[in-house]
C-alpha cells in the first residue's frame, strides 16, 4: 500500500542515519581525544579504574619529588661529613696526624696548636654549613627533630593507601649539638675535640698521657663520622634505588591506563572510512525514500 502520511521506507532509511551518525560522531571523538573511555558514560568500570590509578600516579610523581629533596639533603650531610673525616691535609685526620706530631719531645706546640685551631674552626664551619632547604643534622639546635623521615614509596591496596618512608636518627650524624651531646663537642677527659689545647702542654709524663687521651679521642671521632658517613652512603643508594623504582612503577600504571582508555587509531581509522561511507549511503537513501512519495501524485492525473 502506498501511504501519503506514512513513508516507511523513509523512516527505516532515517533510523539506519541516525544510528550511523550516532557510531561516527562516537569514533570522531575517539579520534579527537585518542581515547575510548573519555567519560563515565563511555565505560562507568574502566573510567573509575583509570581515575584511581591517576591519582595513584599523581601520589607516586610527588614520591618521586619528595625522594629527589632527600637525596638532595643526604647528600649535602654526606659531603659534609667527608670534609670534616679530611685527608692529611685537613679535617679530623690532619688533627689525628698533628696530635700524634705533637708528642714529640722538645717541639713548639704553640705552632701546632695553630694549626689544631684551624681545624677545628673549619670542621665547625663546614657543619653549620651543610645546609639544605633549612635541614642541618650536622649542627643541631634544641629544635631540630630527633627523628627525621623521608617519604620512599606509595601504594594502595584497595582503599587503603599506604605510605612508606626512611626514618633517620638525627643523632647518629650530629657533630654539635645545643647540649653539646655531638661527635665533636661531647667532652670527654679534659675537653672536648672542638676546644683541646695543646698549647700549655709540655714534655712531662702527665702532659705525655693527656696527649694520648686526645689521640685516642680523635680516633674515635674519625671512626664515629666514617660510621655516619657510611651510614648515609647506604641512605644515598636506597633513595637512588627507589626514584629508578618509582619512576618505572609510574611507567607501568601510564601502560596500564593507556590499556584500559586509549582508542587504537587502526581501528578507529579504518571504522572511521566506514562508517563514512555509510553516512553517505544512508543520505542517498533517505533521499530516495522521500522522492517515492513524488510517485504517488501519478495517480491523479
Amino acid at each position: 500500500m502506498s501511504s501519503l502520511l506514512t513513508n516507511s521506507t523513509a523512516m527505516t532509511a532515517l533510523q539506519t542515519l541516525r544510528s550511523v551518525s550516532s557510531q561516527l560522531s562516537t569514533t570522531q571523538n575517539r579520534i579527537s581525544t585518542g581515547q575510548r573511555v573519555a567519560t563515565a558514560s563511555d565505560n562507568a568500570a574502566y573510567w573509575s579504574i583509570a581515575t584511581s590509578m591517576r591519582a595513584d600516579n599523581a601520589a607516586l610523581s610527588a614520591v618521586s619529588d619528595s625522594l629527589g629533596l632527600s637525596a638532595a639533603t643526604v647528600d649535602t650531610e654526606y659531603t659534609a661529613l667527608t670534609t670534616v673525616i679530611g685527608n692529611k691535609d685537613s679535617g679530623l685526620t690532619k688533627l689525628q696526624a698533628l696530635l700524634v706530631e705533637a708528642k714529640t719531645a722538645g717541639i713548639d706546640r704553640t705552632k701546632i696548636q695553630a694549626d689544631v685551631t684551624q681545624i677545628q674552626q673549619q670542621m665547625k664551619a663546614t657543619a653549620s654549613a651543610a645546609t639544605f632547604n633549612g635541614v642541618n643534622w650536622l649542627s643541631t639546635t634544641a629544635t631540630t627533630p630527633a627523628t627525621v623521615n623521608l617519604v620512599s614509596s606509595f601504594s594502595r591496596v584497595g582503599s587503603t593507601p599506604t605510605t612508606g618512608s626512611i626514618t633517620l636518627t638525627t643523632a647518629n650524624y650530629s657533630l654539635y649539638t645545643a647540649t653539646q651531646g655531638g661527635f665533636l663537642d661531647k667532652v670527654s677527659g679534659a675537653a672536648s675535640i672542638d676546644t683541646l689545647s695543646i698549647s700549655a702542654l709540655t714534655d712531662s709524663a702527665a702532659d705525655q698521657t693527656t696527649l694520648d687521651g686526645y689521640i685516642t679521642q680523635v680516633t674515635a671521632a674519625i671512626n664515629s663520622v666514617a660510621s655516619a658517613a657510611a651510614d648515609l652512603g647506604a641512605v644515598k643508594t636506597r633513595i637512588s634505588t627507589n626514584t629508578d623504582f618509582v619512576k618505572s612503577l609510574m611507567d607501568s600504571v601510564d601502560r596500564g591506563i593507556g590499556q584500559l582508555v586509549d582508542a587504537d587509531m587502526n581501528q578507529e581509522s579504518t571504522r572511521l572510512a566506514a562508517l563514512q561511507v555509510q553516512q553517505q549511503l544512508g543520505v542517498q537513501a533517505l533521499s530516495i525514500a522521500n522522492n517515492s512519495s513524488q510517485s504517488i501524485l501519478s495517480l491523479f492525473r
